[in-house]
């Protein structure tokens, strides 16, 4: 690692493996001495499309060259494009999006909006979704928010709808809950999918009494699970949707999309809200090419093929060794949990050891899983050569 390396604040409790990566190029990432590696998580899940696609490049070229950023008093016909195709592609058709600049900042927007329409004092959410690193979304506070915990509910033997007679349903206290922000899948990096009976009803009752549904897409959303968006698993239709990540490939543009409905509550008073790079024409045009990219090349229906082949290889792969204790998956979004009983050592070890041979994977600090999440551009030959290493590193690292 590069002395100059110490001047900077890293990620809190990961580790920096590699400190040279000068270079990448669709999956691949290459350091200072040429070496390459193949990037299974496309950066912070951003890279939906590949490092340097050559259709973004060449996008941020020509709209940096025309105008980049927009004032308070004046804009760029490009975004207004870019968020009727955003909320078409939502189904939201005569609502409005705001571009923002990260994925907690369209979560917490769209948290701000739902609070000043609701009249109910409480937002809820499940106890293992990430919202934010910042605002009430983040703090989660109990004069804000309800935190259900659905873990319950992912072994129920009963196929009707959730009903007053179960406890853990009587217990939410729905007469003071507003809205509901449901996260479709990462459950804070340990990618767990709650049940899609659950999903419906609680959102159908949030409906009946006035509510909102709100849906935090930033790494859900624009391809990731199979389809363009983690909540059409659930056949629910949000107010509110927050997107990020994918969405820019790389490029820090995030978007809160809402539904004429949400439009109409908020009247003529919008939420006082105000950022330097709010609605900026680059960050749009990049935006827009990424849905371009996507459904020019049908990047999301290839990808389900690559996911097939994945979850394949995973499952054979736990099955061979008996070190796996499960395989949590959807699209090419996937969790592998080990039968780590050591403090996480051994999910360490394969962690390092991926790295050590060219394969970089997630892995959340204090638990034993890894988290794949590779772009959709990834090619079938990198994903046969991963499982293959994979299955070397698990058997030399248990040995």
């Amino acid at each position: 690692m590069n002395e100059h390396k110490s001047h900077l604040i890293w990620y809190p409790d990961h580790d920096l493996l590699l400190g040279d990566i000068v270079r990448a190029e669709n999956c691949y990432l290459y350091d200072s001495r040429g070496k390459r590696y193949v990037d299974l998580e496309s950066g912070v899940w951003c890279t939906s499309i590949g490092h340097s696609n050559k259709r973004i490049l060449r996008t941020i070229a020509e709209q940096s060259s025309r105008i980049m950023h927009n004032g308070f008093n004046y804009s760029n016909e490009l975004v207004e494009e870019a968020a009727r195709g955003i909320l078409s592609l939502l189904g939201l058709d005569g609502g409005r999006c705001v571009f923002l600049c990260s994925g907690s900042e369209a979560v917490e927007f769209g948290v701000r909006v739902a609070q000043s329409v609701i009249k109910q004092p409480l937002l809820m959410t499940m106890t293992d979704s990430y919202c934010g690193a910042y605002g009430s979304a983040s703090r989660k506070q109990k004069d804000e928010w309800f935190c259900f915990d659905w873990m319950t509910c992912a072994t129920c033997p009963y196929e009707e709808e959730c009903r007053e007679h179960c406890q853990h349903w009587a217990d939410i206290p729905y007469e003071n809950i507003g809205g509901f922000l449901f996260e479709p899948g990462s459950s804070s990096g340990l990618v767990r999918f709650p049940p899609e009976k659950l999903i419906r009803n609680i959102a159908a009752l949030i409906r009946k009494n006035g509510g909102l549904v709100l849906v935090n897409e930033v790494t859900t959303g624009i391809g990731r699970t199979g389809l363009w968006f983690g909540h059409q698993h659930y056949g629910i239709s949000p107010d509110i949707v927050a997107l990020g990540k994918s969405i820019g490939n790389g490029y820090p543009v995030s978007v809160t999309a809402f539904a004429p409905g949400v439009i109409e509550q908020l009247g003529e008073k919008p939420l006082k809200y105000a950022q330097s790079h709010q609605n900026d024409p680059l960050g749009a045009a990049i935006a827009l090419e990424v849905m371009a990219v996507i459904k020019d090349e049908g990047l999301i229906e290839r990808s389900k093929g690559i996911a097939s082949l994945l979850l394949s290889g995973l499952t054979g792969i736990s099955e061979r060794t008996g070190l796996i204790k499960e395989i949590r998956s959807r699209g090419l979004m996937v969790a592998i949990e080990f039968k780590d009983d050591s403090e996480t050592s051994f999910t360490i070890r394969v962690h390092r050891e991926l790295v050590h041979r060219g394969y970089i994977l997630g892995r959340r600090p204090g638990v034993n899983v890894l988290r794949l999440d590779p772009s959709l551009t990834i090619d079938r030959e990198d994903v046969g050569d991963f499982l293959e290493a994979f299955m070397a590193v698990l058997i030399q690292t248990d040995g």
